[in-house]
């Protein structure tokens, strides 16, 4: 008796999973009955469908992204580009979605084919600068357009596509590294000449600089040795035309001091000039030893 109760609950239990279900917020589901729309299914909440004979397919609700391989385009100035896209896009039409593509992994097929196929007439109709600078949103806008419109066919209404990274291919990325080389190489060339140049102008003028400073301080030291001298033979010739005999005297004094210095002979005359005040104090008769008169 016990285990013809167990096995009728287990028997109603597997009804109950066969028959009711619940539809989430974020899904969408089509019904079948031997390959025939029975309905399709938008709201959420719990539903009924005839076991065994019904089947029940889910769908997102949600915006899904397509992260497509990178492909190889060409423009029309005939550059080698690589491309890796991302869409983002949602099934609107979930009966049209399961006859045309039946599943996500198909879906995602299909559309990056689309992708591929108006990225690359696009791009054939641009050149490659225009691609990479000047038209770039208003080609993906394009994409976009032509790859919805392709995508009503299979129940898909696509929201954007967008590039994520645009590459030069492989084997062309060494020789552009190798031109972006050597043109950094010409501009650092270019600066370091414009740099010399700079530095001899530099120097040039503060060369100039220094010899004015020095021709204006030779200038003023001149004036003021000059001058120097100036006042000193004023000094002089006040002195000497006070007492000319003393000034005389003094001169000679000076002249023996330099003259027999460090043990030095001089051999002169005897009645030579620079003799006459070393024969006595008061050799000079009109000289007085204590006024100098």
């Amino acid at each position: 008796m016990i285990a013809k109760i167990l096995v009728g609950a287990a028997l109603v239990l597997f009804l109950m999973t066969q028959t009711a279900f619940i539809i989430p917020e974020w899904e969408q589901a089509v019904v079948l009955q031997f390959g025939s729309l029975v309905r399709v299914i938008k709201d959420p909440g719990l539903y009924f469908k005839y076991p065994m004979i019904q089947d029940l397919f889910r769908f997102e609700k949600r915006i899904l992204f397509t992260d497509a391989r990178p492909a190889e385009y060409i423009t029309l100035d005939k550059k080698r580009l690589t491309v890796d896209t991302v869409s983002r896009w949602k099934i609107v039409d979930p009966l049209v979605f399961f006859q045309t593509v039946g599943d996500y992994r198909d879906a995602v097929d299909r559309l990056n084919n689309v992708i591929f196929g108006r990225l690359r007439e696009e791009i054939a109709n641009h050149n490659f600068k225009e691609f990479i600078r000047e038209e770039r949103e208003k080609i993906m806008d394009l994409v976009t357009q032509g790859t919805a419109e392709a995508a009503k066919q299979f129940g898909i209404q696509v929201v954007d596509v967008r590039i994520k990274r645009v590459d030069l291919p492989e084997e062309v990325q060494a020789s552009v590294f190798e031109r972006m080389k050597a043109e950094r190489g010409r501009i650092a060339k270019r600066y370091r000449a414009e740099g010399e140049e700079k530095a001899r102008e530099v120097r040039a003028e503060a060369e100039k600089e220094q010899k004015v400073i020095l021709a204006e301080a030779y200038r003023t030291s001149e004036t003021l040795m000059g001058e120097g001298d100036a006042e000193a033979a004023g000094v002089y010739a006040e002195s000497y035309g006070k007492d000319e005999q003393f000034y005389s005297f003094l001169r000679h004094l000076e002249v023996y001091e330099k003259a027999f210095k460090s043990g030095t002979t001089l051999l002169l005359r005897p009645d030579s000039e620079l003799l006459r005040f070393l024969e006595s104090p008061a050799a000079e008769k009109n000289i007085s030893p204590a006024t100098g008169k």
